[in-house]
């Protein structure tokens, strides 16, 4: 298991104990596991969203009008539903 040591500032120290008391952590190093957790997902999250993006882009423009995709879309909502 890595062991990590930091220092921060007191104001940030005091920060992170607010927080603590706050969301109910048991300690300090439950609420730092908790932020890098939530940065990995973000990171992952964003990644996906890129492909998602890049792989719009890369499928050119579409022949279809705005109209006919959000008649797509609300057809595929209620057919989901």
């Amino acid at each position: 298991m890595a062991k990590f040591s930091i220092t921060m500032s007191d104001d940030l120290g005091d920060y992170v104990q607010d927080e603590i008391a706050e969301k109910h952590y048991d300690n300090v190093s439950e609420y730092f596991r908790s932020l890098v957790r939530r940065e990995r997902e973000n990171q992952e999250a964003h990644a996906q969203l890129r492909a998602l993006i890049d792989e719009g882009l890369k499928s050119g423009i579409s022949n279809q009008t705005v109209d006919d995709i959000w008649a797509e879309a609300v057809k595929l909502e209620a057919v989901s539903d």
